[in-house]
């Protein structure tokens, strides 16, 4: 336990300011002067006394129980702890007063008016639930802080690492599609390897970014289809809708992922045209296929969707709506402004507790 010049400080403000309540209870400041002194001395030495003492037991008490970690509990056992040891040191202070300092006798302690009991008793519970009350909404606040930078960190290591899949992942895609079109057709293979590195430049850009207006993103899914036509010509075909609001956002390269998806689970030829749609319907992106699904598939990494969809929890409550049958594929995409961003700070402070204590 350190001591500190502002602990004496406070010391001496709370003994001076209840040496006035109870002179204004008790008669006021008719007495004589030496009286005065003597009785602002004695409240000082009580202020004193106990005040070292409560700190003394708030630093041992902080050692085992926090304010951070169990605050209702610290307030409790603070309370109560504090109650009685201020009350002990009441009784010790007035028996050396009256018996030692003024050399009264034993049964005049014992006979100590009853009014001197009841203004300790609120006096020392009123400090109590000030100091208490300041240090609880103190603990409280300090304790959400911590939760929500604990959150905040968490969350935002999760987002940076769903960011960065998006880079290998394009380009293990890319180069795959160039490894088969060099086969087939190495002219074409040359011309998609110079839009490649232009593309590619466009997803080393955004992939930092949390969200981007979906105008540039559909520019940019049109270019990436100009890249897949390369490769197979009449075989796919797309369609993607004008020009949106500019407030309205996405989250960036969820369109080239599943422009990939779509790609790498349906069978394309001129016999099996890939026909992908583009459009808005309410308040959603709308990225609609047709659906010949390949015979013999690679297994799947599972990169794709799941990454669209993770990076939409940690942005917004809205969800992604995924929609099959027989013939087509949809995945709508909430389009986002300033009203439908949030962040789900509460909720997951819950979650992450719940779990962090079931572990």
């Amino acid at each position: 336990m350190t001591l500190t010049k502002n602990h004496f400080r406070k010391v001496f403000v709370i003994g001076t300011v209840i040496f006035l309540i109870e002179r204004l209870i008790n008669g006021g400041f008719n007495a004589p002067f030496k009286n005065l002194i003597l009785v602002f001395f004695i409240f000082q030495l009580y202020s004193f006394v106990i005040s070292l003492a409560n700190i003394y037991f708030f630093s041992k008490l902080e050692n085992k129980i926090s304010w951070l970690d169990q605050p209702k509990k610290r307030l409790l056992i603070g309370s109560i702890g504090s109650f009685l040891i201020t009350m002990f040191c009441i009784t010790i202070l007035r028996y050396i007063t009256v018996v030692v300092f003024f050399q009264n006798s034993w049964e005049e302690f014992l006979n100590t008016s009853s009014f001197y009991y009841i203004f300790s008793l609120i006096a020392t519970a009123n400090v109590i639930i000030i100091y208490h009350a300041i240090y609880f909404f103190k603990a409280m606040t300090e304790n959400k802080i911590v939760k929500h930078q604990v959150i905040s960190k968490t969350e935002t290591a999760k987002f940076e690492s769903l960011k960065n899949q998006l880079d290998p992942h394009f380009l293990f895609n890319s180069l795959n599609v160039l490894t088969a079109l060099i086969e087939e057709n190495p002219k074409q293979a040359e011309k998609f390897t110079t839009k490649l590195s232009k593309i590619y430049r466009y997803v080393l850009q955004q992939k930092s970014q949390d969200l981007i207006e979906v105008n540039q993103e559909l520019s940019f899914a049109k270019t990436y289809m100009d890249l897949l036509k390369i490769r197979f010509e009449d075989s796919i075909d797309f369609i993607i809708t004008d020009n949106l609001e500019e407030q309205l956002k996405i989250v960036p390269l969820s369109l080239q992922l599943l422009l990939e998806n779509a790609v790498k689970h349906n069978e394309i030829s001129t016999k099996k045209q890939l026909k992908i749609t583009i459009y808005k319907e309410d308040n959603y992106l709308i990225i609609e296929n047709n659906l010949s699904p390949k015979k013999s598939l690679v297994k799947s990494t599972k990169i794709g969707l799941n990454n669209i969809q993770e990076r939409y929890a940690l942005i917004t409550k809205l969800p992604i709506v995924i929609e099959k049958t027989n013939k087509t594929f949809k995945v709508k995409l909430p389009l986002l402004t300033k009203k439908t961003i949030m962040k789900e700070t509460y909720n997951k402070e819950e979650k992450y507790y719940q779990a962090k204590k079931q572990n």
